[in-house]
């Protein structure tokens, strides 16, 4: 049903404000050709929208080939045997480091393992140029964007802010508040949109992102911006101890970009030929001046929510062994080996690579900082305060006394 008819005179453009097809609000559709009904503009509008019924997969959790639907395109072998090789690299990463906080060597832990598909994915889908907003948990896809990872674990070893320089990487500091991140990336699309630079930007965050203000104000700033932004949800089915069914109800998280006006996906997030070629697809849709798209990846959080969290407390082990059974890495193991793309040699030459990486980081994290306590006050405000700078004398005065 039509409730009004307005006319963008600047653009010759007709707007129609029309009832959902399920009765539940309003929304705004354009009709921009005489010969397009508004019926077929509303269906048009809305099947643009709208994710797959079910998540995208290319491969089932045994590694058979499985039709993935119509539009999606097979990601290069190429670079299939590259993530690989990064999968596994990433995976013995994210062993080490929850193994250093057991040495005293970092403070805390968010372990991405059973993610690595979405770590590794969403990397390679950028190109260098293009800016990534993490969160605490994606040190893996920090690690595979080339970045130290002596410096990415700065943050969690607790030395400092952020121990790489963003603007040279073109990765924000990692984000600990949910989905603060999300406005920052959507800033930063439209920033680079106006300098008229061909770059997007990719916004990660969890399921428990999603239920943050946040995470809304950015959907709909990116809507109205039309900002080459991508927003991309881990989905691993805990927000700590919180369960998705306690946060949510819509049949997918990928919904709620629809209310936005957001092209919205689902994937299967433990496929990672999947998960490649939807968000290959996601940033080329952005990055075209299309506007932006969220993604939701389906996958699942293998250990608990940190090294300081029981997760025994709120999940079974049946649940994380079912989960186990569609491990991401196995998953495409098994596939690059069944289409010839892998060899024994491949798969032990990738895990030599990765116990190399692993006893590096092992040794530098191993190595004592000298602590410079006088930071704490730098970079709180550009012109320090006259308190700030009466307590950074207090502090220098304490120090001083004490090599006394």
């Amino acid at each position: 049903m039509i409730f009004k008819h307005l006319e963008h005179q600047s653009f010759q453009i007709d707007y129609y404000l029309v009832k959902c097809p399920q009765g539940s609000g309003i929304f705004v559709v354009s009709v921009k050709s005489p010969r397009q009904t508004v019926q077929q503009a509303v269906q048009q509008t809305v099947q643009g929208l709208l994710p797959s019924l079910t998540p995208v997969r290319f491969v089932a959790e045994d590694g058979t080939v499985v039709k993935p639907p119509a539009g999606y395109k097979l990601p290069p072998d190429g670079q299939l045997q590259e993530a690989y090789r990064r999968m596994v690299l990433g995976r013995r990463f994210d062993t080490q480091a929850t193994a250093l906080t057991k040495q005293g060597r970092l403070a805390v832990y968010p372990s991405s393992r059973g993610q690595e598909a979405c770590q590794i994915a969403g990397v390679l889908a950028l190109e260098t140029r293009d800016w990534l907003f993490a969160t605490y948990r994606d040190s893996v896809a920090l690690v595979s964007r080339g970045l130290d990872p002596v410096e990415v674990l700065t943050l969690l070893r607790g030395d400092w802010h952020c121990g790489y320089d963003p603007a040279a990487v073109r990765v924000a500091p990692q984000c600990t508040p949910l989905a603060t991140q999300a406005p920052h990336a959507v800033g930063m699309a439209e920033a680079l949109r106006r300098k008229g630079e061909d770059a997007v930007a990719m916004c990660f965050t969890g399921d428990g992102g999603t239920s943050e203000g946040d995470f809304h104000e950015a959907l709909n700033f990116a809507a109205v911006l039309n900002a080459p932004v991508v927003f991309f949800v881990q989905n691993n089915k805990y927000a700590i101890s919180v369960p998705l069914a306690r946060q949510n109800v819509a049949p997918a998280l990928a919904y709620k970009g629809i209310g936005y006006g957001i092209r919205s996906e689902q994937v299967d997030g433990n496929d990672l030929v999947a998960v490649l070629s939807v968000l290959t697809d996601a940033v080329e849709h952005a990055r075209s001046g299309k506007g932006p798209v969220l993604v939701e990846a389906h996958t699942y959080r293998m250990e608990a929510h940190t090294n300081a969290d029981d997760a025994t407390r709120y999940r079974d082990a049946a649940e994380v062994e079912k989960w186990a059974e569609a491990d991401p890495l196995a998953r495409l193991e098994t596939y690059l080996t069944d289409r010839g793309l892998l060899t024994p040699e491949d798969v032990e030459a990738a895990r030599t690579a990765g116990e190399e990486f692993a006893a590096d980081v092992r040794k530098r994290m191993n190595e004592d900082t000298e602590a410079d306590y006088l930071e704490l006050f730098d970079h709180v405000f550009a012109e320090p305060t006259p308190q700030l700078r009466e307590q950074r004398g207090q502090l220098a005065a304490e120090l001083e006394a004490q090599e006394i």
